[in-house]
């Protein structure tokens, strides 16, 4: 029969949902977001609202879920165990609120129970005289799939209840003959993220998502794929049960079925309004970080169980409760091409250009791509349908692509040979993950090269800040850092904001940075690997420019830190036709700064120690924590290796951590380094 077009296009959403339902409850690898087939769902039940006698029994609408997978075994629900409505936000909640008071004005005193939406596998336990009997999935609603075997490997699974029998000194649990129980299955955070490292660490792949991989262990024919993997579950709900007392509010349903030996989440909790319930949970929108698990939204729920269940249902949503969804942070979308930036030191970053996809109620239209071998490890192509990741401030980034959607228009993507800024050839080392621009007049990197050549760590020239950089860029005044030391007086009158004291106290300033050792001037250089630590090292060395530049790549890794990746880098630095002009400019303008000898090194408890510094300290600059160890007697190096003595860490730590950890070095705070350094000091460091 030829339909309408209208009529056809809702055939064809129906069958669209099918078809994202059975990716994602069967195979547990689904193509599109949550939030994409939300709209999908939510544009259905507009269409079946506005044309009611379009609904047939198999829409979807009218069921939850997907068939169950032919090979397992059917396990008929003893009811239907079916999803909830979606609320976007307080206003969509209170809607609903509205809808179901002018059907029982008694919920307005039934109070509310808001608990976590576990982003896991709905699973049903059923329980014969305390005995764990059956376990299935929520397939279809009706019928789910039975994988009691892959079950019982779940330690958080009781097999037996109440546990350990009934507790001495406290009332006798009432226990139902049959009970069958509704919960979640899902990984923690950190045990996914530890899978994947083991996963990786043997050559493995890894995982996208801890969802589809507590699923896809749960669904797999052989038990111990499903003992293998981090699984656990919290329990929430009651299906059926005869005999015994179960409680009549969700409230002490929640603390019942913890008696019983049941795990149950710890962040629910009870309240008397809608609106307090609400508060409680938007603040879970920007905590849910905090969450130890995926979570993409909370659920508020009548406390009155009667009372819920007396309300009935809207096709297949149970009235007597809503999921107050977060925003999305994971979406897909068309990655249209691939752009390439060029930081301060020249690494090459690579970042994605995407088709405009709203993430967490923003608008994205870049997202990060990592590095170039995440790209090749990931097979990311251009034109690839991509899911993108936005979790709280953090860059959105891909995760990876969607490649069973590819039409064959796709593009491999290949690293590029030259810089797109300036057109030189890029660096790659063997061993390194990055790609490099080492020409030091790169338009791309000038602004900042000249701000860190100014900064405190540099040269520390005062009043030279990036705004003041820019400016100086802008108007054609400084095309290296070399040109800082011609500038002139009417020069600077010239630009925007400078009266004559301004431009006299910068001219001061530059002119007084001539006077910098050494050390200071090869940090302000921005040579690649070359920290104020290892600078310091190389200018002990060799106490020249002149000297640095004519040593080779052997010399260079017989100083303590430089490892053969930095001497290249330093040679290759010094070979540069560009880099050398800039060395003539320096000296012509009257900077050739010498190393005096280095003193010998301090005595002390940290004498023969070594030590690298990450991340942000409590009271100590990283100056401060170099003086500190050196004149306690350690060493100070920029680079964790095996003759590492320790780690000190503070806030925000890179990737030295890291590798650290790799390595087995150990790690101190800023308490533990000054213990170290008191001369009676009785300190184990682990």
């Amino acid at each position: 029969m030829d339909l309408p077009p209208d009529h056809r296009h809702y055939e064809e959403l129906k069958q669209q949902i099918h078809f994202h339902n059975h990716r994602y409850h069967v195979l547990d690898d689904p193509l599109i977001s949550d939030l994409e087939f939300d709209r999908l769902v939510l544009e259905l039940k507009q269409v079946e609202a506005a044309h009611p006698d379009w609904v047939t029994p198999d829409s979807p609408s009218q069921r939850a879920g997907s068939a169950p997978a032919e090979r397992f075994n059917k396990v008929p629900h003893p009811r239907p165990v079916l999803s909830l409505a979606n609320a976007f936000g307080a206003a969509e909640a209170r809607q609903w609120f509205e809808r179901i008071r002018k059907l029982d004005d008694r919920v307005e005193q039934a109070g509310f129970v808001v608990e976590p939406k576990i982003d896991g596998l709905s699973v049903i336990l059923h329980y014969q005289a305390g005995i764990f009997v059956q376990g299935a999935t929520r397939g279809d609603g009706e019928v789910g799939e039975d994988i009691t075997a892959n079950l019982r490997t779940i330690k958080a699974i009781p097999l037996r209840i109440p546990v350990g029998g009934e507790a001495p000194g406290k009332p006798r649990l009432d226990l139902p003959a049959t009970l069958v129980v509704r919960g979640e299955v899902f990984m923690h955070l950190s045990d996914f993220e530890a899978l994947n490292r083991r996963l990786e660490e043997n050559g493995e792949k890894t995982y996208l998502n801890p969802r589809n991989t507590a699923a896809g262990s749960l669904r797999q024919l052989d038990p111990a794929i499903s003992a293998s993997r981090p699984l656990t579950l919290l329990v929430y709900q009651v299906i059926h049960a005869q005999g015994g007392q179960v409680p009549g509010s969700q409230w002490e349903l929640l603390a019942w079925l913890k008696a019983l030996g049941f795990p149950v989440t710890d962040v629910a909790r009870r309240f008397a309004t809608l609106e307090d319930a609400l508060a409680y949970t938007e603040t879970f929108a920007t905590r849910r970080d905090e969450l130890p698990f995926e979570a993409d939204g909370m659920v508020i729920k009548l406390d009155d169980l009667a009372l819920a269940a007396d309300l009935g249902y809207v096709g297949k949503d149970p009235r007597g409760a809503i999921a107050f969804k977060f925003p999305a942070r994971e979406v897909t979308t068309r990655l249209n091409d691939i752009g390439v930036a060029v930081g301060r030191t020249g690494v090459l970053t690579p970042y994605a250009v995407l088709e405009p996809v709203e993430i967490g109620g923003v608008s994205v239209e870049r997202a990060s791509l990592h590095n170039f071998d995440f790209i090749a490890e990931k097979d990311i192509r251009v034109g690839d349908r991509v899911l993108v990741k936005r979790a709280g401030e953090v860059i959105p980034y891909i995760i990876a692509p969607v490649s069973e959607l590819r039409v064959g228009s796709e593009r491999v993507y290949q690293p590029p040979a030259a810089c797109p800024a300036c057109a030189q050839p890029v660096e790659h080392f063997p061993g390194e993950v990055a790609w490099y621009c080492v020409n030091a007049a790169c338009p791309a990197q000038l602004v900042r090269n000249v701000e860190h050549f100014a900064s405190r760590g540099g040269l520390d020239i005062t009043g030279l800040g990036i705004r003041i950089v820019e400016l100086l860029i802008a108007a054609g005044l400084v095309a290296d850092v070399a040109d800082l030391y011609t500038l002139e007086r009417d020069q600077l009158l010239e630009l925007e904001g400078f009266a004559e004291k301004k431009a006299d106290n910068l001219l001061a300033a530059i002119a007084a940075s001539k006077q910098q050792p050494l050390p200071r001037l090869l940090t302000a250089l921005g040579i690649r690997g070359v920290g104020e630590v290892s600078a310091r090292d190389l200018s002990a060395r060799f106490p020249s420019l002149d000297a640095l530049a004519a040593a080779s790549q052997e010399a260079l890794q017989e100083v303590e830190g430089i490892g053969p990746n930095i001497a290249a880098a330093i040679v290759d630095w010094f070979a540069r036709p560009r880099n050398r002009r800039l060395l003539e400019k320096m000296k012509a303008a009257g900077m050739d700064p010498r190393q005096a000898a280095a003193p010998p090194p301090a005595s002390g408890p940290l004498s023969g120690m070594t030590f690298v510094v990450t991340g942000t300290l409590p009271s100590l600059s990283r100056e401060g924590v170099r003086d500190l160890i050196e004149q306690h007697g350690g060493k100070v190096v920029d680079s964790v290796s095996r003759k590492t003595t320790y780690l000190v860490v503070g806030e925000g730590p890179g990737s030295k951590l890291q590798k650290a950890q790799e390595l087995g070095v150990k790690t101190l705070s800023e308490d533990d380094l000054r213990t170290l350094c008191a001369p009676d000091r009785r300190m184990e460091v682990p």
